[in-house]
Formats: structure tokens, C-alpha cells, sequence
């Protein structure tokens, strides 16, 4: 495919992003930039939180992973359906009541300002270096089919941060609402047309595709060795709590959710959002069970890493729908990698900047004028776009794996201290020696690294899956309850 029209396809892309960056920005102050006036549809939001959700990683990495995982995967998606239960009845209650800005300051007011530190502290690294990895692949796929031959991949990525910047910098959520909602029905339509270029190169039916889907080899969903990383259980509770630490206890989903009107809306909106989620993803594994077949019907060769032999997965979905699917594909490929890529990463500016204007900067307590605070914020804003741009960059060095897989285990590591300060603040009542919060957390997370190396020759041959992020959660707990002060009650 002519890398013109791979340009021009992203520019014109980003020419309507602009449009509705400059229409909703317009008089946009501080409550605009954090909460969106408090004025945002919950059906806006819900669709939005979709693209958020899934990012560029399941856009490219989710359908190669079939060949490994099977359709495993939607095992843990189950699972979100009891998180975001939990997020609608245990969280969004908490928020609202509180009248929260960035959801952190509930710490603060529960155990004190070292708490609160922690928990936005392992948000802002979760946050970025997740991000960073979703720009990492997105960027990757860009620059290896356009632009290898004449610039550095830094320099793809600056183009990429500064697009970013552009229209998220004024607007902040009550731009990304809308531009969310845009990218979320884009990235949809990129699945459901790459499914349709692949039916029609194999001239099959709907019908038939779905017999095909169900017949092969990639199709099971259920496993059950106990040890193994794709087990149920594992799988399913992992889902649950992977959806409440990285949704209901994440800045970047919650100050969406937050935005709506009413309790009762940002309820609506999860509950419609979560059923979504999963048929949105069981076409995602569907897709990556049809690149297959059609490769092997074509006698198509896929890519493969020449030092280990196996098929990089990550490589499938872009080199079949840029070199073999035809112009078509390629295009309605680039919007929805384009789409995906910028809704799952542009709102990560936005939050990271209230999270560390609220928690650390404590600037809904600053008595400085509202100028300068905007002033302010714009140079925080400014200051993640340039974090993130050196964090991509330094994700080259990183041994090539499975995006996906990086991304939940970093969570696992980074949302364990915050499922169990969450935990232990909403299902206790005891005070805890704040000051000793953030050394718990560490030690959590330390061990939690040590049991995941060790597993097999520690515990009879054990797997440690996703269900790391409940065991750093559980040390987490354990740890606050030693430095609580079980006299007294709060």
C-alpha cells in the first residue's frame, strides 16, 4: 500500500478530531478540563470508554494471540462483567458522594496524604508506561510500513505526542468525550470491515465464517489445569479485578465517569459499557481466528522472529491487512489502529495531569488565581506528552513479547497496592500509620516479583497468571493491617 495514502488517511483523521477539539473547547476552564462540567451524557461516555478500553494492543496484539491462547481470553472478559458490578455498586457510590476530582483523594481523607501520594504515585507509573507500550506497537506498525526509510522512529512518535497535544490540550475531558465517542464507533467499524475483507477474499458467507470460527482449532474458551495460566478461575476472577483496579480504581476510566450528571447515569453507563465490552472483544478473537485461516487457505507466510522461529503475533493482523488484503483493508487498518491508538492513549495526557495537579500539586486547595492555575496545568500537561515520548522510546529496549501480556502484568504489579489500599479503606475501619504506607506498597510489590520468578520451583510446578494483581493486593491488605492501629476506628 502507498504510504501517501497511509498518511493522508491519518491527517484526514485528525483533521475531524480537530473539528470537534475546537467546537467543545471553546470557553473551556479548569472544571471543563477535569470533570467536563459535570454535563457529559452517560451514553457518550459509555461509548467512548469502549476504544479507551480496548487501545491499540487489542487492535493489533488480541487477534494474534489465537494462535497461543485460543480464544482463553474471553475467560478474563467474563470476569469483567462482576468487576464492573462491583465498580457500579461499591465505587461510583463512594465517588459521588465524595464529590471526587481525582478518585485518590479518597485516600487522603481516609488515611492521609502519603496514601493518597501512593496511590496516585502507582497510577501515574501504570498509566504511563501502559500507555507508553500501546503508542510503542501503534507507533511501530506506522513507522515499519511508512516511515523506516526516511526518519527515526522517534521522530514518528514526536508526530504522534504532538497530534496528541493538539487537541487535548485545552479541552481536556470535555474534548475527550466526544472525540472518544468518535474513535470508539471508527475502531468497531475497522474490525467489522476487516472481517468483511476477509469473507470476501475467501468468497464465504456470514454463515459459513462462523462455522468455520467454531470448527477450528483456535475456538476453545474453557480450560481447566488448575496449574496452567489459562485456567478459569484464574482467568475469571482475574477479569474481575483487572476491571476494578483498571477501571474502578484508575484515574484515566473514573474521571470520565465521573463527568456524567448523576450517580444514576455513570451507573447506566457501566452497565452498557460492560456488555459491549464483550461481544466487542469476542469479534476481536473471531478476527484473529479468520487472519489464520485465510493465511493458511492463501498459503500466506507470516511473520516470524528469526532467532526463536515462532510467529510474532503482534506483526499478523498489520502485515495481512497492509500487503495481502487488499487496499480496502489497508485503509480501513490504518483508521482503526489510528483510532484505537489515540483514544486508548490521548486521555491518558489529560489524566495524569489532574491526577498530579489534584494529589500532589493539591490545586483544587491552591488559592492562586484560576489563570495561573491554568497556566500551570498546561505545563504539567506539556510535561507528561515529553515523559511519555522518552518512555516509548526506551520500550525498544525492552525484550519483544506479547504487548498485551506486558500491559496486565505491568498492571499486576502497579494496581496490587491500590486494590489493597482501596480494599482495606472501604471494609475496615481502622487508621493506619500513613507514613508507613509507601513502604507496605513497595515490599508488596517486591514479593509479589519474587513468588512470580519462583512459582514453579516454590509451589509444585504453579503458574502464576494474571492472578498476580490479587496476590500483591492481599500483601498489600496484610501490610496495612500490621501498621493499623486496631484501638482506633475511622
Amino acid at each position: 500500500m502507498s504510504p501517501l495514502i497511509i498518511v493522508l488517511s491519518i491527517f484526514g483523521y485528525f483533521g475531524l478530531l480537530m473539528m470537534i477539539a475546537w467546537y467543545t473547547s471553546r470557553n473551556a476552564g479548569n472544571e471543563a478540563y477535569f470533570l467536563g462540567n459535570k454535563a457529559s451524557p452517560w451514553y457518550a461516555v459509555a461509548f467512548g470508554m469502549i476504544g479507551d478500553s480496548l487501545s491499540g494492543v487489542t487492535f493489533i496484539s488480541l487477534p494474534g494471540t489465537v494462535t497461543t491462547n485460543q480464544f482463553s481470553y474471553m475467560q478474563l472478559v467474563l470476569g469483567y462483567l462482576m468487576g464492573y458490578f462491583i465498580i457500579a455498586k461499591v465505587l461510583l457510590p463512594v465517588y459521588y458522594r465524595l464529590n471526587l476530582t481525582s478518585i485518590y483523594s479518597y485516600l487522603q481523607g481516609r488515611f492521609g496524604d502519603y496514601s493518597q501520594k501512593t496511590g496516585s504515585f502507582y497510577f501515574l507509573i501504570s498509566r504511563i508506561i501502559g500507555a507508553a507500550l500501546r503508542l510503542f506497537l501503534a507507533a511501530g506498525v506506522l513507522h515499519f510500513f511508512i516511515f523506516r526509510d526516511s526518519i527515526p522512529f522517534v521522530f514518528t512518535v514526536a508526530i504522534i505526542i504532538i497530534l496528541m497535544l493538539l487537541y487535548t490540550y485545552r479541552g481536556g475531558i470535555k474534548t475527550l468525550v466526544w472525540t472518544d465517542t468518535l474513535q470508539s464507533g471508527l475502531l468497531l467499524l475497522g474490525v467489522i470491515l476487516s472481517i468483511t475483507a476477509i469473507m470476501s477474499q475467501l468468497d464465504m458467507g456470514l454463515a459459513d465464517v462462523v462455522t468455520e470460527v467454531n470448527n477450528s482449532r483456535f475456538s476453545k474458551i474453557f480450560f481447566w489445569d488448575w496449574k496452567e495460566k489459562n485456567y478459569f478461575f484464574k482467568q475469571f476472577f482475574s477479569g474481575a479485578f483487572i476491571a476494578v483496579v483498571m477501571t474502578g480504581l484508575d484515574q484515566n476510566m473514573m474521571q470520565k465517569n465521573l463527568s456524567c450528571k448523576s450517580l444514576g447515569d455513570a451507573q447506566k453507563n457501566i452497565y452498557w459499557f460492560s456488555i459491549v465490552l464483550v461481544i466487542v472483544n469476542l469479534f476481536f478473537v473471531s478476527l484473529g481466528a479468520m487472519l489464520y485461516l485465510y493465511a493458511e487457505k492463501q498459503g500466506i507466510s507470516l511473520p516470524v522472529d528469526p532467532t526463536s522461529g515462532k510467529i510474532i503475533t503482534d506483526q499478523v493482523f498489520p502485515s495481512l491487512a497492509l500487503n495481502n488484503l487488499g487496499i480496502f483493508a489497508a485503509i480501513v487498518f490504518i483508521i482503526g489502529l489510528t483510532a484505537a491508538t489515540f483514544s486508548s492513549a490521548d486521555s491518558v495526557l489529560t489524566t495524569l495531569t489532574t491526577s498530579f495537579c489534584i494529589d500532589f500539586l493539591k490545586m483544587d486547595e491552591s488559592i492562586h488565581s484560576e489563570e495561573k492555575k491554568t497556566k500551570l496545568r498546561h505545563w504539567v500537561h506539556i510535561g507528561f506528552a515529553v515523559v511519555l515520548l522518552i518512555t516509548i522510546v526506551m520500550c525498544e529496549m525492552v525484550p519483544k513479547t506479547s504487548v498485551l501480556d506486558a500491559i496486565f502484568t505491568v498492571a499486576a504489579y502497579t494496581y496490587g497496592p491500590l486494590l489493597g489500599l482501596f480494599t482495606f479503606g472501604l471494609f475496615t475501619k481502622m487508621k493506619v500509620k500513613d507514613k508507613w504506607v509507601p513502604l507496605v506498597s513497595v515490599f508488596s510489590v517486591v514479593i509479589s516479583y519474587l513468588l512470580r520468578e519462583n512459582s514453579e520451583q516454590w509451589l509444585n510446578g504453579y503458574k502464576f497468571g494474571y492472578e498476580l494483581l490479587l496476590l500483591n493486593g492481599l500483601l498489600t491488605f496484610l501490610g496495612l493491617w500490621i501498621i493499623s492501629d486496631r484501638s482506633a476506628t475511622k
